[in-house]
C-alpha cells in the first residue's frame, strides 16, 4: 500500500508535535525543518485540525499543536482520515470507476481486506510511540 504525500506530511507533522507536546509550531517553521512545501503543509494542518488531531491559533504567537495527548491518537485512524479522498484502486471510487472487470472482479474484495489488515495493524500503534524530536546538537548540550 502506498500513502499519499499528503498523508506522509500529516504523519510527519504529528510525529514532530508529539516529540514536543508543550509547544506550538508555525507552518513556516515545520516546512523548513522537513524541507517540504509550506502551502501543502498548510492544507495538511487544516485537515488535521478539522479531524481534531491538532489545535490551531491564528495571529501573533499562533501556530499549531496537538489537540489531545499523543497516546490517545491511533496511527490507523489518522491514515483513514487523511486518505479519505484517495482510493486504493479505481474500482473503489464511489461511482465504481470505469473498470470493465468490476462486475465479476475476484480481486477487489481481497484488496479491500488487505487494506483493512494494514490499517488494523496501524490501529495498534499510538502517536506517542512514534514521537519524533530532532537530535540535540553538540552545541546545545
Amino acid at each position: 500500500m502506498r500513502l499519499t504525500s499528503f498523508t506522509d506530511f500529516g504523519l510527519r507533522a504529528l510525529m514532530r508535535l508529539a516529540g514536543a507536546p508543550d509547544r506550538s509550531f508555525t507552518t513556516d517553521e515545520m516546512a523548513r525543518e522537513f524541507a517540504i512545501s509550506r502551502n501543502h503543509l498548510t492544507k495538511v494542518v487544516g485537515d488535521l485540525a478539522r479531524a481534531g488531531y491538532v489545535a490551531t491559533q491564528r495571529g501573533a504567537g499562533g501556530g499549531f499543536r496537538l489537540a489531545r495527548p499523543a497516546d490517545t491518537i491511533r496511527i490507523g485512524a489518522v491514515i483513514r482520515s487523511l486518505e479519505a479522498r484517495s482510493v486504493l484502486v479505481e474500482c473503489f471510487q464511489g461511482d465504481g470507476g470505469a473498470c470493465v472487470l468490476t462486475p465479476r472482479c475476484r480481486l477487489k474484495g481481497r484488496l479491500a481486506a488487505a487494506r483493512e489488515a494494514f490499517l488494523r495493524t496501524l490501529d495498534e500503534t499510538t502517536l506517542a510511540e512514534c514521537a519524533w524530536a530532532p537530535a540535540e546538537s553538540p552545541a546545545g548540550r
